[in-house]
């Protein structure tokens, strides 16, 4: 197996944005929501209409950091009969029609029961970048690195205000593609404001060696954009994507896509 620095999907996205002066916008829709078709729509709508990376959630039955309105959708999902084999029909959906990162976000579970190699194996074929774990921390990950980096897939560890210094900067290390900042304690979903703590915790992740960090949970505005955008690589939006297609379908998706994408920051000229 080979040990060569793996190319990131994820980080040319980022590092993409960033030569245009902005932070990256990130879109997170739920696999199987409200159907397999209408989800691959969607993150092509998210692609073309300034998203330049696309997380898809794989629908969980015990969900611990999600908020209402995506249990709701990702509870919906399974209803339908949504199989984990699927999420990799969702992902050479959007891969085969748009240049975005396509990253999976899944809690640990799912991935082990399908077999780690066997996971990474899929997902690399269908084209996608890599993985998002929630769950799983660096000093379990072993069967995890060994798989990433046999099939050149990012591994997306998350940091929260919570993070010890040394969890940090071993969570920095352990991650390939970008750093998910958390922005609070607490689950998902949209919020009026941003929570202060968001800049500390990149600052914290820029400070233990991360070259992008991503801040999600509670991003729902392009004003929030804007501000995340000014001091972090990249700015995730969930809740308020999923509640787009819940109400108003692709088309809804893609215009509160075009109306996030506003708040990018970019260099004045």
């Amino acid at each position: 197996m080979s040990t060569a620095p793996t190319a990131s999907k994820s980080a040319a996205a980022i590092d993409k944005a960033r030569a245009e002066g902005r932070a990256a916008l990130i879109g997170y829709l739920p696999a199987g929501y409200p159907d397999v078709e209408q989800t691959i729509a969607a993150g092509i709508a998210l692609a073309e209409n300034g998203a330049d990376l696309i997380e898809i959630g794989i629908p969980y039955s015990d969900p611990v950091m999600d908020g209402q309105v995506i249990q709701a959708a990702t509870t919906e999902a399974l209803a339908n009969g949504f199989h984990v084999r699927q999420v990799f029909d969702v992902v050479a959906g959007i891969t085969s029609k748009t240049d975005a990162a396509v990253l999976v976000m899944t809690y640990w579970n799912p991935v082990v029961r399908m077999g780690v190699d066997e996971f990474s194996r899929r997902l690399a074929e269908a084209g996608g970048a890599g993985l998002i774990t929630p769950d799983l921390i660096p000093d379990e990950a072993s069967e995890w690195f060994e798989a990433s980096d046999k099939y050149g897939l990012d591994r997306v560890f998350l940091v929260a205000p919570s993070s010890t210094p040394e969890r940090m900067k071993r969570t920095v290390e352990a991650s390939r593609g970008f750093v998910y900042a958390v922005s609070i304690m607490g689950v998902t979903g949209a919020r009026t404001s941003v929570s202060s703590a968001a800049k500390d915790v990149v600052a914290a992740a820029h400070h233990a060696g991360a070259e992008r960090v991503c801040v999600g949970l509670g991003v729902s505005t392009a004003d929030q954009v804007r501000e995340i955008g000014a001091y972090a690589e990249g700015v995730i939006v969930g809740t308020a994507l999923v509640a787009a297609i819940r109400d108003g379908g692709v088309q809804a998706v893609a215009d509160l896509t075009r109306e996030l994408s506003t708040g990018l920051v970019r260099e004045e000229a």
